[in-house]
């Protein structure tokens, strides 16, 4: 298992930092390991999370990871003064990851899953809101 921590990732301009905090590691099954961007513009519950829960799937012959990202998009009201949440961008991927495969496999399941999602087309999709064409 992998022990909780601090996640550092680049912001957007590919050379900026950005850590994400470990708020609560998980407690087990079901029970989500949270992080915050608390570097992040607002209040601390204006802020951008991320969460990992895992589970059995029903016949325990694998393990469901899910995964949740959610990044308001915040502004300071100018008639207030007080930060307010415009939206909120939310992306939600559940992985199914078979116990009875093979080490070598499911790492590179793991790399090539997550270099996936992280290339420029797949970027690309979730900042547009559409499918490559």
């Amino acid at each position: 298992m992998t022990t909780a921590a601090d996640i550092t990732v680049k912001k957007n301009d590919g050379t900026t930092n950005i850590v994400w905090s470990l708020v609560a590691a998980s407690g087990g099954d079901n029970s989500p390991a949270f992080w915050r961007s608390n570097t992040a513009t607002g209040t601390m519950g204006q802020r951008p999370t991320f969460q990992i829960a895992s589970r059995w799937n029903g016949q325990k012959t694998a393990r469901r990871i899910d995964m949740q990202v959610v990044f308001p998009s915040v502004y300071t009201d100018s008639a207030s003064s007080l930060t307010q949440v415009r939206s909120r961008g939310v992306i939600s991927l559940t992985a199914a990851v078979p116990m009875d495969m093979a080490d070598a496999d499911r790492l590179e399941f793991a790399a090539q899953a997550a270099n996936l999602i992280s290339s420029a087309l797949g970027k690309d999709a979730i900042a547009n809101g559409y499918s490559p064409t």
